[in-house]
């Protein structure tokens, strides 16, 4: 079937509505988080299945626990590395064209949890994690929690779609 003439170049129509997908991710990481601190003691594992446990953990740093140690500063620097991402893929978003449906919802998935850990880190001053999982009693994945999910599942949407977009230039070429 023919394709209309410059349809890839049109740009997608109200590319922010995907916004809603950004506050849906809130939203569920906000609640989950609050529910973890109600329900959970701190470190102490509920075991869910003999890989996966429910822990209650304060995240002071980034992924990893990255910078965790120091003493304070790095809460305002994730803060602002958390409003710089959201902000220019906010920009990036407005800018996709008609075909970029998984670039959208990827981008939205990243803004949705990097605001989620942003909440925690301005009002709590460290971020909730309670997600664990582990091989054995010895190897313990980081903990971490639904905003990181989304942040991850954004980050391979973006990989994705990246890759479907060479693939779509390589078809285009060939068949010039």
């Amino acid at each position: 079937m023919p394709k209309t003439p410059g349809a890839e170049s049109r740009p997608m129509h109200k590319p922010l509505r995907w916004l809603w997908l950004a506050l849906a991710v809130i939203v569920l990481d906000l609640a989950t988080k609050y529910a973890a601190s109600a329900w959970l003691e701190y470190a102490r594992p509920v075991v869910v299945l003999p890989f996966f446990d429910l822990t209650l953990l304060h995240n002071t740093g980034a992924a990893f626990s990255f910078l965790a140690g120091h003493d304070g500063w790095q809460r305002w620097f994730f803060a602002t590395i958390a409003v710089g991402a959201s902000v220019g893929l906010s920009l990036w978003m407005r800018r996709l064209k008609a075909h970029e449906t998984l670039l959208a919802a990827a981008l939205a998935l990243i803004i949705g949890g990097a605001l989620g850990n942003l909440y925690d880190r301005l009002v709590h001053g460290y971020v909730v994690d309670f997600l664990s999982f582990h091989w054995g009693q010895r190897y313990y994945f980081p903990a971490f929690n639904l905003a990181d999910v989304a942040i991850t599942l954004g980050a391979a949407g973006i990989i994705l779609e990246s890759l479907r977009d060479g693939w779509r230039q390589r078809r285009n070429k060939a068949g010039s």
